[in-house]
């Protein structure tokens, strides 16, 4: 077997991991007893997005999806931020 192969199925098989962590978050976005719960899933919802996206970069060999990690990246830390204050808060504009 090549290391070329060897790096594909690494690869596929992180982003079964990653889409299994996905799965978990999303769990935990819709059953999460409280609203910080829910916040901290829609972030690692983003996270696990994020490696998705890069992993099947890697995997067709193109920097497109990169791009769109990084957008995604500052769309997650900017409605985490947002969120967090709103719970904190209840006012998103000081």
């Amino acid at each position: 077997m090549t290391p070329q192969a060897l790096v594909g199925f690494a690869i596929v098989g992180s982003m079964h991991v990653a889409g299994f962590a996905m799965l978990l978050a999303l769990y935990r976005l819709l059953k999460g007893p409280t609203v910080p719960d829910r916040i901290l899933a829609l972030d690692t919802l983003f996270v696990a997005a994020i490696a998705q996206l890069v992993l099947f970069g890697m995997h067709l060999g193109t920097a497109v999806y990169f791009e769109a990690a990084l957008v995604i990246a500052m769309l997650g830390f900017v409605s985490t931020v947002v969120l967090s204050k709103y719970v904190m808060r209840r006012d998103i504009v000081e």
